[in-house]
């Protein structure tokens, strides 16, 4: 037997022996969701230089899930609802102050981690497992987990095509869209809660303290490489998947954290657009110049 039909066996046994298991392939199903929910969400994200937005919520979201989980009602609403209070903060400190954006989120960001840290205290909610919430555990995803981001993914989805247009005017050119009377507010507040939904989505696979890199990671390497708005949502899709596939996989056969291997896979991946873009890689720029001397 060749060496090379050698090579694709072992690789065919690598890829289909997890496949056996139902929790790997709620894994790589989640994996594919949370893929496409994240680059469409965090495409808006890159182009409207609002990434931080997403680790402030990511945290912020903590006290939610600690008042949820001492009342015993599912953690995802606690958390959809902590996400979105603290994105208004961040408004509200920056229209009625002189504060700057990134110092109103700096404030916001410590100050729902602090709360929820002291929530978990004094409401004595220790039961409550950190370790996942905070670093993920994609090989954790149940069936149920799966349909919830599966109707999350739909609703975002559908909302993103059915208002696109709208959405694209806003996010290039936010004062010529109030200028025409679109309802700029409402649109943020969209924003806002599709950023907060595509969190709560993502706690069980990369964890809060990871979720950044889900959101943004794709959605960025695919600016390096594509221009218009909906070929990032279509190449960051797709990078999306890869970066939660390749995990996993990493994650079942080396034992290693998902969260964490994901996060890494997601960054080389843009490591290698950003050197071999061919509109912005930096190993091209020579290549660049040559033909548009």
């Amino acid at each position: 037997m060749s060496l090379s039909i050698l090579g694709v066996i072992v690789v065919g046994q690598w890829l289909v022996e997890p496949l056996q298991f139902q929790f790997v392939r709620n894994a790589l199903a989640i994996s594919v969701l949370l893929g496409i929910l994240c680059a469409i969400v965090g495409t808006y994200l890159i182009v409207q230089e609002k990434g931080m937005m997403s680790c402030v919520i990511s945290h912020a979201i903590l006290p939610g899930i600690s008042i949820a989980f001492f009342l015993g009602i599912n953690l995802s609403i606690g958390a959809f609802i902590a996400g979105v209070i603290s994105a208004f903060f961040v408004v509200f400190i920056r229209a009625s102050s002189r504060i700057k954006i990134d110092t109103a989120m700096s404030l916001i960001l410590s100050s729902f981690l602090g709360l929820g840290i002291i929530l978990i205290t004094v409401l004595k909610t220790n039961k409550l497992d950190l370790s996942n919430l905070l670093f993920g555990d994609i090989l954790g995803v149940t069936t149920a987990d799966v349909w919830e981001t599966a109707v999350i993914t739909a609703i975002v989805l559908i909302l993103t095509k059915l208002f696109y247009k709208e959405l694209q005017f806003y996010t290039f050119d936010p004062l010529g869209a109030r200028a025409i009377g679109l309802p700029v507010n409402t649109m943020y507040f969209g924003l806002i809660c599709a950023i907060t939904l595509a969190i709560v989505a993502s706690m069980q696979t990369v964890g809060v303290l990871l979720v950044m890199a889900l959101l943004t990671g794709p959605a960025a390497t695919a600016y390096l490489i594509v221009k218009e708005l909906h070929e990032m949502m279509i190449v960051g899709s797709i990078f999306g998947i890869l970066s939660g596939a390749i995990g996993m996989y990493f994650s079942y056969h080396w034992d290693l954290p998902s969260g964490p291997a994901i996060v890494m896979v997601i960054f080389a991946l843009f490591l290698l657009a950003l050197l071999l873009s061919p509109s912005q890689g930096i190993l091209t720029r020579s290549r660049r110049r040559s033909t548009n001397p």
